[in-house]
């Protein structure tokens, strides 16, 4: 599936290596004011570049083609691209025949039958340009409701945070979330860089004032959508929700998070029960693999299934849950634009409150 989303909902195009990525708006509402310069400075944090990602230089400056009139939405489809510019395709040839250890390649072909070795094609990281720009405009919508969505980054290899500062994270060119620790973890990027291997990451995301009562029952609960958000980002291998794994350790004494006038006395769940919000800060942790893309010989096989070897060129990041998480953000962003929109409808109130 390209499109993702069920009343707002963003259909993604482009392949790593083609003219452009872009994607089409659906479902969004009418007279809400675009800022283009925001939007802008969504995809420029998310922009390959500098010594900590790839060296792939891209401006990723966003064209908008339809969907918006004298700076505002229309209501109709908002289409979008972004160019590709600095494609090596080159850089590629030597393994046009063979499956790259770690990637999709092996699982496109069996799929597809057909062999893009053009720096991955549709399943590179770079279609998730698409995803941040859908996600700046949901950011648009979710701050008129004064909902606010962060992500940092809070682990790279074996460093941890010791402290979580999303203000700090702004300004941080790895989006570290502790000013204490950033350093160390920037070296063992550039070490890690410089030996031709990679690193893995996790990464923190908070949504911040999302009302009570958001979420569909059963089978498209909030906590499911955001882990299945989470999940179809390039490289997340887990996703918990709140206090996640380590809930299989605790007493429902402890796990329970009791109420009294004030509200939730501590937020275990995460600010989801019964798969719907509880008004909580809503907390996702994610999880991302090392990049698989490594200048080190990898024992793969090609096309014609013989064994051979890999030996990769190009420009890989060192540590893709780096700009991950700028990708988090715009997903979590997706998901709540869309089930406030779903929520809208959910009882008979606000259907009256619409039509009154």
């Amino acid at each position: 599936m390209n499109t993702f989303g069920s009343k707002f909902r963003l259909s993604t195009f482009g392949e790593s290596h083609g003219v452009a990525i872009g994607g089409v708006i659906d479902g969004i509402v009418a007279g809400l004011r675009v800022d283009m310069e925001f939007i802008q400075g969504e995809l420029d944090k998310r922009r390959p570049g500098g010594k900590y990602a790839t060296s792939r230089k891209e401006s990723d400056k966003i064209e908008i083609l339809s969907g918006v009139y004298d700076g505002f939405t229309t209501g109709c489809p908002i289409g979008f691209i972004v160019a590709n510019t600095s494609q090596h395709s080159k850089d590629y040839d030597n393994i046009k025949e063979l499956f790259r250890p770690g990637h999709a390649d092996y699982t496109y072909f069996s799929k597809f039958g057909i062999r893009d070795h053009r720096g991955g094609g549709r399943s590179s990281a770079r279609e998730s340009v698409a995803r941040v720009a859908g996600g700046a405009f949901a950011a648009l919508l979710l701050g008129e409701f004064n909902i606010n969505i962060q992500s940092c980054v809070t682990q790279i290899g074996d460093i941890k945070a010791d402290n979580i500062d999303f203000e700090f994270a702004n300004s941080s060119e790895i989006f570290w979330a502790d000013e204490s620790t950033e350093k160390s973890a920037k070296e063992l990027i550039l070490n890690t860089k410089n030996s031709n291997d990679s690193l893995g990451a996790s990464v923190l995301t908070i949504i911040h004032n999302a009302p009570a009562g958001i979420g569909e029952v059963l089978y498209n609960k909030l906590d499911a959508a955001l882990s299945s958000a989470m999940m179809g980002i390039n490289g997340v291998k887990a996703v918990e929700i709140g206090d996640g794994i380590s809930v299989a350790s605790m007493l429902g004494s402890q796990n329970n998070d009791c109420m009294d006038k004030n509200g939730f006395m501590s937020n275990h769940c995460g600010g989801i029960l019964g798969g719907i919000s509880n008004g909580s800060d809503i907390v996702i942790k994610s999880y991302f693999k090392p990049t698989p893309s490594i200048f080190k010989s990898q024992s793969t096989l090609n096309l014609n299934g013989d064994e051979t070897i890999c030996e990769l060129r190009g420009r890989h990041d060192p540590c893709i849950g780096v700009r991950g998480s700028v990708v988090a953000t715009a997903m979590a962003r997706l998901v709540i634009a869309d089930m406030l929109l779903l929520n809208a409808t959910s009882n008979l109130n606000n259907l009256k409150r619409i039509y009154r």
